[in-house]
């Protein structure tokens, strides 16, 4: 997938001139995601915002992927008040309040498993390992990827952490894979990912499992590279990159070298998603209704309802 077709900078959102002389600057935004630059770290911050649950609904995830082709189509060059800037590190996080994300949409996939819709639920499936793959590979291009993980991280949250160079998470936060108390797996990307991060024995546990485990019990299982206090997340991230910064060009090149020695391919992606679109187009009314609990629990999330 030729993913470096540079063709302009990216463009501010606002009036440049309406600026201050801080170090941030908005260039991409919609209803459920912004992305902010950061002159002094030289970092894209991207902050997922779903509505009306934190999950992937088709919307954010079109907005991802506008998002990715605007990096990778622009070279990752920013236009910083005039002046040409280059995006070495693109950060993940949620602008959701305790939540980084939920994971797919189970309304959406309740009504398309009902109307027996395979062409909707891999439609859906590719637009999710789409968006995680270009972030997997740093958008073809020499960036570093960093997830911040601040609350539940849960499904396809997880998956989308999991895509990541780094995981930094944050004490109070939680992880895990909930697919399987409704009788299903998780089908974009987490098998793939794990596996490459902690082998297939570990790899299947969590995903069998469904238990939620804690932000420590990440970092002793080595998914998650460094666990910070409540609150401090943005901080410790910025001081990571500030102390990676003399040795970037190597961490850069181990990155991309990691990257090809796991041989993770978007077809292999793609596979795993058509095997979960048939597993998905089993489930009987009982997996259905247990589904449907989690989307009323996704719901008082969404509106509010602290999670713990």
């Amino acid at each position: 997938m030729d993913m470096h077709v540079p063709s302009a900078l990216l463009k501010a959102t606002r009036n440049p001139a309406a600026f201050d002389t801080g170090p941030n600057i908005d260039f991409f935004c919609s209803e459920q995601l912004s992305a902010t630059y950061n002159s002094d770290t030289r970092a894209i911050w991207l902050r997922l915002d779903p509505q009306p649950r934190p999950s992937f609904n088709p919307e954010l995830l079109r907005d991802l992927g506008t998002y990715c082709r605007l990096v990778a189509e622009t070279d990752a060059r920013v236009d910083f008040r005039g002046e040409e800037r280059p995006v070495e590190y693109a950060v993940l996080a949620s602008a959701t309040p305790g939540v980084f994300n939920l994971g797919g949409d189970l309304s959406l996939f309740m009504q398309l498993i009902e109307a027996g819709d395979r062409e909707g639920l891999t439609r859906y499936g590719r637009a999710c390992v789409d968006v995680l793959y270009r972030n997997y590979i740093g958008h073809g291009l020499p960036i570093q990827t960093i997830s911040l993980v601040q609350g539940e991280c849960l499904g396809g949250g997880f998956e989308a952490a999991l895509s990541s160079d780094l995981i930094i998470a944050e004490r109070s936060s939680r992880f895990g894979f909930p697919e399987i108390l409704f009788n299903l797996f998780p089908g974009m990307g987490a098998y793939s990912f794990l596996e490459r991060r902690v082998g297939r024995r570990q790899a299947e546990n969590l995903i069998s499992s469904g238990k939620i485990l804690t932000a420590d019990d990440m970092l002793h299982l080595g998914i998650v590279d460094a666990v910070v206090e409540d609150g401090t997340g943005e901080t410790e991230v910025e001081a990571l990159i500030r102390r990676n910064q003399r040795s970037r060009n190597g961490l850069t090149g181990i990155a991309r070298t990691r990257r090809r020695v796991s041989g993770l391919d978007f077809q292999e992606l793609m596979d795993v998603v058509c095997i979960w679109v048939d597993t998905a187009l089993q489930l009987k009314p009982r997996d259905l209704k247990l589904m449907h609990r989690l989307v009323s629990r996704q719901n008082e999330i969404g509106i509010g309802e602290s999670v713990h």
